[in-house]
């Protein structure tokens, strides 16, 4: 990936964007990377949109007059865009290594647990997307930049043992790498398996649970060894079980300071969607969350 490439974190006077501002500072810190603080203006003329680039815009002048800088920090590039957020937003993907969002901005109904341009910035931009939730998520059980139970940092990958997820694998690997954090792969299958009746006299499904499992097992490693070979520096605690593969990430959230998780994006007749897997941690996880595209080359975060 170019290392010129930015981190971008689009904002909007809210207080989830100043979360979203906040974390994805400190991951342009991380990887020493430029820093792009976007404001997009809906139905901005491109009169608005030039004169925001020159200080009109006062959620952008707001953030220069409070920005402070520090020591060997480069200052932020400030942009001022026209158009409509859920797809000016996705764009942006095309041009950075990382698109940070908080989970709701000023529009939408307070109920709402992830706002729509997090919806569609996390299912269409090429880049990885983070999105950074509210403190009072899940009853206020972690509060902002808080982890429960352990004494270091630690990222938590979901891996589906039966699909290709180099982007999400190589994503996950790479940060933890930089952040000198534990690496929690979680990995979840459905037993009984569920088949047709016409299919019931074949052998693959006359395996025992703890032979399905085992091959499971060993097919995951296989496709992490790359990977550790890669970053012998990485701790990796794998876990598989029968259950819920979006249960398993929502609660390893708790204790995670990052879940990262594999688009999976699906091509309905109504337009693309993320898959049930990344939708449900992105609306239930108590941490910030990772959606990575397939694209290796997209998702190792310039490493």
């Amino acid at each position: 990936m170019d290392g010129n490439l930015p981190v971008i974190v689009a904002v909007d006077g809210s207080p989830d964007s100043e979360r979203a501002l906040r974390w994805g500072r400190e991951a342009a810190r991380v990887q020493t990377a430029p820093l792009h603080i976007v404001h997009v203006w809906p139905y901005a003329t491109a009169e608005r949109a030039a004169a925001g680039e020159a200080g009109g815009d006062p959620v952008l002048a707001r953030l220069r007059d409070e920005w402070e800088a520090a020591e060997g920090e480069a200052e932020p590039v400030f942009r001022s865009l026209g158009g409509l957020p859920d797809g000016v937003l996705p764009a942006l993907g095309a041009e950075a290594r990382l698109l940070v969002l908080g989970s709701r901005g000023r529009g939408g109904f307070a109920s709402l647990l992830l706002g729509s341009n997090g919806l569609a910035a996390a299912g269409q931009a090429a880049c990885p997307v983070v999105i950074v939730p509210r403190p009072d998520r899940g009853g206020g059980r972690r509060a902002e930049g808080e982890r429960l139970g352990l004494g270091g940092p630690q990222i938590a990958l979901g891996v589906d043992a039966e699909e290709d997820e180099p982007g999400a694998i190589g994503f996950a690997f790479a940060e933890a790498s930089r952040r000198g954090a534990r690496l929690r792969v979680l990995s979840g299958y459905t037993w009984p398996l569920l088949m047709p009746p016409a299919f019931e006299y074949l052998a693959a499904y006359e395996a025992t649970q703890q032979e399905y499992e085992d091959a499971l097992a060993a097919e995951l490693a296989k496709v992490l060894d790359p990977y550790r070979r890669h970053h012998p520096e990485v701790e990796v605690e794998t876990e598989l079980r029968g259950a819920d593969a979006a249960g398993m990430l929502v609660d390893a959230s708790l204790e995670s300071d990052l879940v990262v998780v594999a688009r999976h994006r699906r091509r309905l007749p109504l337009g693309r969607r993320l898959g049930s897997v990344a939708h449900a941690v992105l609306l239930h996880a108590l941490c910030p969350v990772a959606v990575v595209p397939g694209q290796a080359t997209v998702a190792t975060g310039g490493a």
